[in-house]
């Protein structure tokens, strides 16, 4: 995995222990993710909102992917554009298997066994959105 910028290490510092723990390793399945796509291209980690973010500038084949901790539940998070169907499209196909935050967010609390691959998928999904989106 790539380091963490120096403008976005201080907001990772910044979450709970264990919101951190899961929040990068979120991060970790984004860049694994990508990866193993050859379309999505390398990865940008800025901060957008004052979240960490990760955006597919080059390809601009997908949609930001923000991490978070959602305000309501207070759980860490997965924030993807409201303007997208991808929340939509998560609950098409997940159900009940995650979390979710109105047409924003995916609530996690574990990231492993068959929630890992569901998150892997939702974030292969961000990631390639708009090479969806213009089929």
């Amino acid at each position: 995995m790539p380091d963490i910028p120096p403008a976005v290490l201080p907001v990772f510092e910044k979450f709970a222990p264990p919101h951190r723990a899961t929040l990068q390793t979120l991060r970790d399945l984004i860049f694994e993710t990508a990866k193993l796509d050859a379309r999505v291209g390398d990865v940008e980690e800025a901060l957008r909102w004052g979240e960490p973010a990760y955006l597919t500038s080059r390809t601009k084949s997908g949609t930001t992917i923000r991490l978070g901790v959602e305000k309501v539940s207070g759980l860490p998070a997965m924030f993807f554009n409201c303007n997208t169907t991808l929340i939509e499209e998560f609950r098409q196909q997940f159900g009940a298997a995650l979390q979710y935050s109105k047409n924003r967010a995916v609530l996690v609390q574990e990231t492993e066994g068959e929630t890992g691959n569901a998150l892997r998928i939702c974030i292969a999904s961000a990631l390639t959105y708009h090479l969806r989106k213009k089929r």
